[in-house]
């Protein structure tokens, strides 16, 4: 790698959505600004907030903080189910609003865009214009209670550490000529791709602080790392541009998909959880034929809450919301497919395998992934037609659900659970819109 000094330029610019969930309901509900508020999956003490505004964060209140705990920190928080569908629809609005200022060239998650800079913009004093427009844009053409952190830097990575280093509605730049002391002082768990159990295992090899991991050459940090990502990183913390920029490697081929639920309350029981079940397989069955794909496998996973004498005797672990649990899982292959139907089939003939029993009558969470897809090009049909002709079913109910909402038509065993399991944002996914709803 090129060791003459960089020019002072920036190459990328990363936006990152301050309190995104939160903040969409601060500007759907004008009331609730300037006030505690904190998104839930579920009204439920047991799960945890997923967002936190800013009035909430400074009471100690986070993403992962239990809703009960929320309550004792703020007696008054305002507690909002979350709402993915509107999420969706504001993350796309909002990167028309950036396109609009400048084209927006990878979308990380739900609450971050990068802008990579070209020619003339890469200047310190045009790319900070860029980034105050783009502020400007979002705040006036999708809402004013909608603020970003920006992060300008000569590489993706850099950019996205500088991002977090000034919220709310932060503007931050790290220039070759200021690195790497400009990043000194941050934690090892503010770089991306470090978590708890990486730092943990930095620590263990005498690494504690960002100077002490600043300090070692690139030898020194493909040592550490055992890894090519050591020497990347080498790179990137001193401004170098390299060819994929801390961007993840995509595959060549998506290779599943699906949805996974934690119950409300009145559906963790045996006929509830079959429900959910049965709409969360609904869903993931359209989508695959939305996204032009047959699948030949199907999992599904169950969780079951334990008593305290439960966790004591058996094996369990606790779940992020604090729940003490056991799980199950439980994996199929079939021929190719893509009809709800035979889906359907393969669904009940897991669930009759799972586990029975006094430690097992309290499912709190329900997950089906659909695996092993292929390209409806790359499919072979088969030689003698399905004589049910399932295809067709699937097709017709695909068309109306299309037009009048994903749950219009569908199988009678998912009714109790109709309006249960609504559209969950993954941060590295964004919902698409199918027809009139988001998946």
């Amino acid at each position: 790698m090129d060791s003459h000094p960089q020019p002072d330029r920036f190459g990328f610019l990363h936006i990152d959505l301050n309190s995104f969930f939160a903040s969409v309901e601060q500007q759907l509900h004008p009331e609730f600004r300037g006030k505690p508020l904190a998104v839930v999956p579920t009204m439920a003490d047991t799960t945890c907030c997923i967002a936190a505004s800013y009035e909430a964060k400074a009471l100690g209140i986070k993403t992962g903080t239990q809703v009960g705990e929320a309550k004792r920190l703020c007696p008054g928080i305002i507690l909002i189910e979350g709402n993915h569908t509107e999420y969706a629809k504001y993350s796309h609005a909002i990167a028309e609003a950036v396109e609009l200022i400048c084209p927006v060239a990878h979308t990380p998650s739900i609450d971050e865009m990068v802008c990579q800079l070209m020619g003339r913009e890469r200047e310190p004093p045009r790319a900070r214009k860029i980034a105050l427009e783009i502020k400007q844009s979002i705040y006036t053409r999708v809402g004013e209670a909608l603020r970003c952190s920006i992060g300008m830097a000569p590489n993706r990575y850099l950019a996205k550490i500088a991002s977090d280093m000034q919220k709310p509605d932060g503007l931050i730049g790290l220039l070759p000529s200021q690195l790497p002391r400009a990043i000194s002082h941050i934690d090892l768990r503010d770089l991306p791709g470090v978590g708890a159990k990486t730092e943990i295992r930095l620590n263990a090899k005498g690494i504690t602080t960002m100077e002490q991991l600043l300090a070692l050459d690139r030898e020194g940090m493909h040592k550490l790392w055992d890894s090519v990502w050591g020497d990347r990183l080498y790179h990137w913390l001193r401004g170098a541009e390299s060819g994929d920029d801390g961007a993840p490697v995509a595959s060549d081929v998506q290779k599943s998909l699906g949805h996974s639920h934690v119950l409300a309350p009145e559906h963790r029981s045996a006929e509830g959880s079959w429900a959910v079940a049965h709409k969360l397989l609904h869903k993931a069955a359209m989508r695959l034929r939305m996204e032009k794909f047959y699948t030949g496998s199907l999992a599904v996973t169950i969780r079951y809450q334990l008593t305290k004498e439960q966790s004591e005797r058996m094996k369990s672990k606790k779940h992020f919301s604090g729940i003490k649990q056991s799980g199950w899982a439980m994996e199929a292959r079939f021929r190719d497919c893509q009809d709800t139907l035979t889906l359907l089939e393969v669904l009940r003939s897991l669930w009759s395998e799972r586990p029975q029993g006094p430690d097992f009558q309290k499912p709190f969470f329900v997950g089906v992934t659909l695996r092993n897809l292929i390209p409806e090009s790359e499919y072979q049909a088969e030689l003698f037609a399905d004589p049910n002709n399932r295809a067709g079913l699937s097709a017709t109910m695909d068309k109306l659900n299309l037009k009048y909402g994903h749950t219009t038509l569908h199988f009678a065993g998912m009714l109790p659970a109709r309006e249960s399991a609504p559209t969950r944002i993954a941060f590295t996914q964004i919902p698409v819109q199918y027809g009139v709803d988001y998946m």
